[in-house]
């Protein structure tokens, strides 16, 4: 099928295949290739400094050096090949990484991910994943603090659509664009932040889901900037504005295709959606070091935000950090809302996933759902608190050995190092509040 797909590509006019992979950052890194090489890249993959996958957004590599900066194959995934609609000439497929002697390299997201997906392989279910994703358009200004501003600055354009939100109509050519691509892409709208935007995409099973989502951002970032606009998925870029979210929608299906978290219970639900939730809450505050994984994401988490601060669940609560909706039957799902715009898909997943197979496979059982303002209830004392510095995400990733392990103490333990240099460039920087707040006081 893949020697059929790359000739039928190449009889097309396509040149040139563009092979990434996701760095521990989320960021696509890769190569392009004539198409004529990529048989061989197929047999024996294409080789790349391991460092890359320890490079801070700095531009630093911060760790690796104790490896003589071996090498790292990436194996393309020609499943994976598509088209890319704006270059006719260019195809794009994901890879997966290995070490030279041709074992998985511990420090690959999409691996991770695939390895939490054969933990529920074998209790007989396939994890179904549907992704939301926030970002804001910006456009270039000199005069501006940071030197860009929002690409439309009106307000209360929330599920707008047309020239008004969209003067360029540069979100309706990402939603074609991600439609062509085959990324399940069913619905563009402004959100609620001036200039957010977000564009749907299906559910589907897990490694697609987030391999579309991988995808999704990239080509976000790619046609903004052919616009000479600059797209960003963190998760306040304006202090005076919404935050972006990550919401994840799970769902386990069983080997006839069912829903496996329905079940004939009071609440509709399953013994195994109930453990799934427990594990989740179990794992939550180490969860968030995958789902927030920078110092801004903090600055969106308070419960005005409608982000939950709290480890809790209920039934179509928005307050709370795993939602039920109350649908049920084959869209009995639930919501984990705590992601921020910039995580990585395939760690956020690879990691709910994880906590919630730790959950099912020690029958973890929830509390009491709660209900209404959960901050104004007499249990919210009792609730445990979610991090509220990356640092803290950081340390209760560390505590919490099941995830670490189940994640892989390679990958964590690089993803610790990238971030704590990060964390102290954080800690160093003198920020534009302490100026204003300071200097003509004190």
């Amino acid at each position: 099928m893949a020697d059929s797909t790359l000739s039928a590509l190449e009889q097309r006019g396509v040149r040139t295949v563009r092979m990434t992979y996701p760095d521990l950052h989320g960021i696509s890194r890769g190569k392009d290739y004539p198409i004529s090489h990529i048989a061989h890249i197929a047999a024996d993959g294409g080789t790349y400094c391991e460092a890359i996958m320890t490079v801070d957004l700095r531009h630093n590599v911060v760790a690796g050096p104790e490896h003589g900066f071996q090498d790292i194959l990436a194996r393309p995934d020609l499943e994976t090949l598509v088209p890319v609609p704006w270059e006719p000439d260019t195809a794009w497929c994901l890879a997966d990484l290995f070490r030279m002697d041709g074992s998985p390299y511990g420090v690959d997201p999409r691996g991770a991910l695939k390895r939490a997906i054969e933990g529920y392989a074998e209790l007989g279910v396939s994890p179904v994943i549907g992704p939301e994703l926030e970002f804001y358009l910006c456009t270039p200004d000199p005069a501006a603090p940071h030197g860009y501003r929002r690409y439309v600055d009106n307000p209360s354009h929330v599920y707008t659509v047309g020239h008004v939100a969209d003067p360029r109509g540069v979100l309706t050519t990402m939603l074609h664009a991600c439609v062509d691509m085959g990324l399940g892409a069913i619905a563009a709208n402004h959100e609620y932040g001036r200039s957010q935007y977000e564009i749907n995409l299906m559910h589907g099973p897990a490694l697609d889901a987030a391999d579309r989502a991988f995808r999704f951002k990239a080509v976000v970032k790619d046609l903004a900037a052919r616009e000479g606009l600059l797209a960003t998925f963190i998760g306040k870029p304006w202090n005076d504005d919404e935050g972006s979210g990550f919401h994840l929608h799970i769902s386990l299906a069983d080997e006839e295709g069912k829903n496996a978290l329905n079940g004939d219970g009071e609440d509709g639900l399953s013994p195994m959606a109930r453990h799934l939730i427990g594990g989740l809450l179990e794992h939550g505050p180490g969860l968030m070091a995958f789902f927030n994984p920078t110092t801004n994401a903090y600055r969106r988490l308070h419960p005005e935000a409608l982000v939950p601060t709290l480890v809790s669940w209920g039934h179509d609560n928005r307050l709370t950090l795993a939602r039920v909706p109350r649908e049920r039957g084959g869209a009995t799902r639930i919501e984990f809302r705590v992601g921020d715009g910039a995580a990585n898909p395939y760690l956020a997943i690879a990691a709910a996933l994880f906590a919630g197979l730790d959950g099912i496979k020690r029958e973890i059982e929830p509390p009491a759902p709660l209900e209404g303002l959960i901050y104004e209830l007499p249990e919210a004392e009792t609730l445990t608190p979610l991090p509220t510095t990356f640092e803290a995400a950081l340390e209760a990733l560390e505590a919490d050995t099941v995830l670490t392990e189940a994640m892989g103490s390679e990958l964590v333990r690089i993803y610790r190092i990238i971030k704590g240099v990060e964390l102290e460039r954080a800690r160093l920087a003198v920020t534009d509040w302490e100026f204003a707040e300071y200097t003509h006081h004190l």
